[in-house]
């Protein structure tokens, strides 16, 4: 027995690295996935910035036979009109003489087209927003910029789907969780103490149940038999031993000695093993997403709270806007709208709040795919109760 119990701590010393080693390794894979998504997207980024920051920062400014017409024709406007006495008239032709205007005239490129604004644009690129304040001038630019999209878009997309299951499962787990804890304070209101007293008596016995049930020693299950007192000459059958010392040698040794020879003599097995469930895993990607099950109106409240939370903090910088353009601004990109009525003064410090961005487009996009399962359960309610009405109606012939 000293010699077994030796042996047994032994084992169990030498497992505890193990384990530690596995689960680190298990944490490891699990987030492997879903840093490389998120890496590759950032180095896709930083190398379009580089790129168009080289190629449009880096352009030869030429004043063109437009851009001098308009300089003479506004000139001509200020000096031969009288301001008091023909001020609409010169409000018009003014309007009309910048809406022939060039925006790119105006524009220096070092200044639009550093680092940090080309990485702006390369943001608005690959997110679909589009403001359309910057864009590219050069055919080089034009044709890069749509290059980089056709790549940048479909992985600007798998970040979204493979960062939507994490926030769908999150969002699930909360909300049951919440109604959990909900029905559990409904049934301690509703319930009497006899009742629940007994309640608990049949939760002791179901569980006291689940514990008599877990695997036993042969010595153990026999003295736990309620006839082998009485009856022993039953109990000497040569197949019942063999079946429990079968079932014994299934329950306890296999499961030790195959983990240790995994691990010690073989780990390319192992390797096999957590490669493929990595591979599996991408292989799940969008699944989570198609389960969940939350309101609408819970996720409506949280796209508000969200985006009340930004426009709240984006005025700090932002001195041309309140808290309903902020607002306003915030919903129109994490939409993907972007009109690009309102311009930032300071672009880069909304850069940093590029992980505000995808994370709001990941609650959007949720809260859009929501709308969209219930919309198609409200279109199949509608045809089925169309369908049924105009049904003929069965004749009842006489006999």
């Amino acid at each position: 027995l000293k010699k077994k119990n030796q042996d047994e701590l032994r084992m169990a010393t030498t497992s505890q690295p193990l384990r530690g080693k596995t689960t680190c390794k298990k944490i490891f894979w699990a987030v492997f996935p879903h840093a490389c998504f998120i890496l590759s997207l950032v180095i896709y980024a930083f190398l379009g910035a580089l790129m168009f920051s080289h190629i449009e920062g880096t352009r030869e400014v030429t004043e063109s036979k437009e851009y001098r017409i308009f300089l003479q024709n506004l000139t001509y406007l200020v000096t031969f009109y009288n301001v008091t006495e023909n001020e609409n008239m010169l409000k018009k032709n003014i309007h009309d003489l910048f809406n022939t205007a060039d925006p790119v005239w105006f524009i220096n490129p070092a200044d639009r087209w550093n680092f940090f604004g080309s990485l702006f644009f390369c943001c608005t690129v690959f997110t679909t927003v589009g403001y359309g304040n910057t864009y590219p001038v050069t055919r080089i630019g034009k044709y890069l910029c749509m290059l980089y999209a056709l790549f940048g878009i479909p992985l600007m997309f798998l970040v979204l789907t493979d960062m939507g299951d994490i926030l769908a499962t999150v969002l699930s787990k909360s909300y049951n969780e919440f109604r959990e804890l909900q029905s559990k304070i409904l049934a301690s209101k509703l319930c009497s103490g006899s009742t629940c007293c007994k309640r608990n008596e049949l939760k002791c016995r179901t569980h006291s149940k689940i514990v008599v049930n877990e695997p036993l020693t042969i010595m153990e299950l026999l003295r736990s038999q309620a006839g082998v007192k009485q009856g022993s000459v039953k109990y000497r059958n040569v197949e019942l031993f063999e079946m429990l010392i079968a079932r014994e040698n299934e329950n306890t040794q296999p499961v030790r000695n195959k983990s240790m020879e995994r691990w010690s003599s073989c780990p390319e097995l192992a390797r096999e093993k957590t490669v493929s469930r990595v591979i599996k895993n991408f292989d799940k990607i969008g699944k989570e997403l198609e389960k969940l099950d939350v309101p609408i109106v819970l996720m409506v409240l949280v796209i508000f709270v969200y985006i009340s939370c930004a426009a709240a903090v984006l005025p700090k910088w932002e001195k041309n806007m309140d808290f309903q353009e902020a607002f306003y601004f915030c919903f129109i990109t994490l939409t993907t709208i972007g009109f690009g009525d309102t311009k930032l003064e300071h672009p880069k410090f909304f850069l940093f709040f590029s992980l505000y961005i995808i994370i709001g487009m990941e609650i959007v996009f949720i809260a859009f795919k929501l709308g969209q399962d219930r919309l198609i359960v409200l279109y199949k309610k509608v045809i089925s109760f169309c369908a049924e009405k105009n049904l003929p109606s069965k004749k009842i012939y006489p006999k």
